[in-house]
This record gives C-alpha cells, sequence and structure tokens, in this order.
C-alpha cells in the first residue's frame, strides 16, 4: 500500500488533491469512509487537540489503522491543529501518520523555530511521518460564523506571501505548508465563504516547491477547489460542513423517532449525511 507521502505526489502528479476531513466519533469516520471506498480514492482523517482529548488521541489512530488494515485501504489519519511541540510529539509517539503545528498566532521566529523542533523530532521517530506548518492567520474555530473570525483579514496585502513562505520552509523543512490564501476557519453563515485567492497560491507553491494544503474549505465553491487544486494544493480540509451536517441529521432523526433510545438506531442518519458531504468534495477534489 502507498504511504501518505507517496499518495500526496501522486495527487500533486494528476492535479487532484485529497480529501482531510475532522471527526469527533466513530458515526463520522464511517462516514467519510464510506464515501471514500464508494469513490476509490484515497483519504486524511484529522483530529483536532479538542477532538483528540474527546476521542482519545491513542484510539483514534487505533481506530484509523484499524480500517487501513481491515480493507487494505489508503486512510490515514493526521494531528490536526497542534499549538505545541509537546502535543505535537504526543501525536508522532502514538503513531499518527500526519501532524499539523499552527504557530500562527506567534512571531515569525518563534513559528519557525518550534516548527524546526517538530520536524527533527517526527524524523527521528519515523521519516515516513508527514509534517505540515501554518503561515497566515485564518482563525481558529470550525463552526458556522456570522462574520470573518476577528484578527482574520483576507484583503491581499494581509495574505501568506511567496517570498516569506519560501523562507519558512528552508528554515524548518516541512514537508507540507498552509498558507492564508483568502480562506477562513469555519463557514459563513449564508453558506458562501470570500472567493480565494488562486493567484497567490499559484505564487506561493511555485516558490516553496513543495505541497501546499487548504484549510477552511467548508463554504468554498466548487470552482474554487478546481482552481486551487490546479494551483498547487495537495490537500483540502473539510470540517465544519461535515458537523453541521451531522448534527441537522441527528436532530431530525430524534425528531422523528422521539421514542427510540438505541443509538446505532437514530444515529444511522448522521452517517449517512456525514458521507453525503464527504462525497460531494470528493468527487470535486479528484474530478469524478
Amino acid at each position: 500500500m502507498k504511504t501518505l507521502k507517496e499518495c500526496i505526489s501522486e495527487a500533486g502528479d494528476n492535479g487532484v488533491a485529497i480529501g482531510h476531513f475532522n471527526i469527533s466519533n466513530l458515526e463520522a469516520l464511517w462516514g467519510v469512509f464510506n464515501a471514500a471506498r464508494k469513490l476509490a480514492v484515497p483519504v486524511i482523517i484529522g483530529t483536532s487537540e479538542g477532538e483528540r482529548d474527546f476521542i482519545g488521541a491513542r484510539q483514534a489512530v487505533a481506530l484509523v489503522k484499524s480500517l487501513r488494515e481491515q480493507f487494505d485501504y489508503p486512510i490515514f489519519i493526521n494531528a490536526d491543529h497542534t499549538y505545541s511541540f509537546d502535543r505535537a510529539k504526543e501525536a508522532i509517539d502514538l503513531g499518527y501518520d500526519a501532524v499539523i503545528f499552527d504557530g500562527t498566532e506567534l512571531p515569525f521566529d518563534e513559528n519557525v523555530k518550534i516548527t524546526r523542533r517538530c520536524v527533527e523530532y517526527a524524523k527521528k521517530i519515523n521519516p515516513e511521518i508527514v509534517v505540515e506548518a501554518e503561515l497566515g492567520f485564518i482563525g481558529k474555530s470550525s463552526k458556522v460564523l456570522e462574520e470573518i473570525p476577528f484578527g482574520v483579514k483576507i484583503t491581499e496585502e494581509f495574505l501568506t506571501k511567496a517570498e516569506e513562505a519560501k523562507e519558512f520552509v528552508e528554515r524548518t523543512g516541512i514537508d507540507l505548508i498552509a498558507p492564508a490564501v483568502g480562506n477562513i476557519h469555519g463557514m459563513l453563515k449564508g453558506g458562501k465563504d470570500p472567493a480565494l485567492n488562486i493567484e497567490r497560491i499559484r505564487e506561493i507553491r511555485k516558490s516553496v516547491g513543495i505541497p501546499l494544503v487548504l484549510h477552511g474549505g467548508s463554504g468554498n465553491s466548487a470552482d474554487d477547489f478546481t482552481d486551487a487544486i490546479s494551483g498547487g494544493v495537495s490537500i483540502v480540509h473539510i470540517s465544519t460542513e461535515i458537523r453541521v451536517a451531522y448534527r441537522r441529521a441527528l436532530q431530525l432523526s430524534l425528531q422523528e423517532n422521539p421514542d427510540e433510545v438505541a443509538p446505532y438506531k437514530y444515529l444511522k442518519e448522521a452517517v449517512k449525511a456525514v458521507e453525503k458531504v464527504a462525497e460531494e468534495k470528493l468527487k470535486i477534489f479528484n474530478k469524478i
């Protein structure tokens, strides 16, 4: 079976992207996995610090690896949005396939310093671990928003600059970089986020020489995804849309079955809802 690094490289060569979906429980994991298997495409499961604390970091790794081994399938797990070296080390030691150090709120040199430390430790433990870092603040919460998150500025002068990204990559040795290119974490209430700066994506990809990751994909248009992928994005993150679909389906299921007390019965619709969103996104990312 291909490694995650090989899948990312292959995606770039083929002009497609791997879908990355955050989960908080087993139902969401099955929904995402079912969608990926249906389309026969690799997929990445993400767990943020909060999601890892809820599921159990060790348990999340075991769940994903059990699917990979049972079905001989390229499903991988990423320690999403890790804010300290200690939490990154924890994920690396537990066998995560990838880890993201998020130092976007730190001064540039401090972000470089901790990111580099994460890279050095990861490669010492397992050379196949993929290490990603972020440059440019796009918010922190995966939720439905009334307005663009506080502190996030999406006008051109505030986006990640190609020359700065190049320096960051050279000084840290990361495998992937997640820039600020007009994207935001979460999803605006109207359901449609501002357009991405595709030209900036192309500039950064050309400058850094490594694949880009698009965070905050919930709410972006299909055309934006297609253009971003052609510009150098190899992984796209989706979280809020998964959460919204799960909650709506669960709420409706409980309303329609008020006397049902068996979770495996009233949670089935939530699994289907997650699968539907994941399938729609994976079709776009993989040009299916």
